[in-house]
């Protein structure tokens, strides 16, 4: 029996009926049984200022921050908004970031996207990518998980019923459990 894999879910939207929320909620379903999904909130991070950070740290920030350090790996699920990331999930990476030591580096994680458009946030998730390569993010390559009509693949009350796309998402989950480990057992040797 492998090692538990403790996993920070962190959602891009902060929309009642977010269907990236709705993915993240289906992955905490379809994990494998030695990992664990914590959800993020990020509707109480302001907007990074240098002075707020200087005076004093938000408890939304710290609180978010502390999941990140305390977390083996994350896993985002971002909309697309204008070709990109939204700003809420760049503002909280921007204030997490400042953390000594930052708390992203090293950390594997996985990306995935839902959206009613044809291209299911391909664009903001390679962003995504971008960014983390100066976070030091270990980003897992494969599977990747583009949700596009998502308004068809999730039902009135949010839960994922398309079963292609669960299974993606299954897979996804196993591919970063194992990449979790591999990266583990790389740092202790």
């Amino acid at each position: 029996m492998s090692a538990s894999v403790k996993v920070l879910g962190i959602s891009g939207s902060l929309r009642r009926n977010s269907y990236n929320t709705a993915a993240l909620r289906a992955a905490q379903e379809l994990a494998p049984s030695e990992m664990r999904i914590e959800m993020a909130d990020l509707s109480a991070i302001p907007l990074y200022n240098q002075d707020e950070q200087d005076r004093q740290v938000p408890e939304s920030v710290a609180r978010l921050t502390a999941q990140v350090q305390a977390a083996d790996a994350i896993l985002f699920a971002t909309p697309e908004y204008n070709y990109s990331v939204p700003g809420v999930l760049k503002n909280a990476i921007d204030w997490v970031s400042r953390a000594k030591p930052q708390p992203f580096a090293g950390k594997p994680a996985a990306v995935m996207g839902a959206s009613p458009g044809a291209l299911g946030t391909g664009r903001a998730q390679y962003h995504l990518r971008q960014i983390g390569v100066f976070l030091d993010l270990h980003f897992l390559n494969k599977p990747e998980i583009m949700i596009a009509s998502a308004h068809e693949r999730f039902d009135a009350q949010g839960k994922l019923t398309h079963e292609t796309t669960r299974e993606y998402l299954g897979k996804l989950l196993l591919a970063l459990q194992d990449w979790t480990h591999f990266l583990q057992r790389g740092k202790s040797a």
